[in-house]
């Protein structure tokens, strides 16, 4: 039960918010047709910054 809430309050930060809408927002626009390429470019750079320190994280605790 503790590793839940562990992950529950990670996927609580500010970061996991951010990239959470982003994505939300990403799917919206593409089930539209309507994703502008300024838009994909700050959103591939978004997600990369999230899974690039999730991993940097990783490799710090082990």
């Amino acid at each position: 039960m503790e590793i839940i809430w562990k992950r529950l309050s990670r996927l609580l930060t500010v970061k996991s918010l951010v990239t959470l809408a982003l994505t939300a927002v990403f799917s919206c626009l593409a089930l539209c047709g309507n994703i502008d390429q300024d838009f994909m470019t700050i959103y591939a750079v978004i997600i990369s910054f999230y899974f690039g320190t999730q991993t940097s994280e990783k490799e710090v605790e082990k």
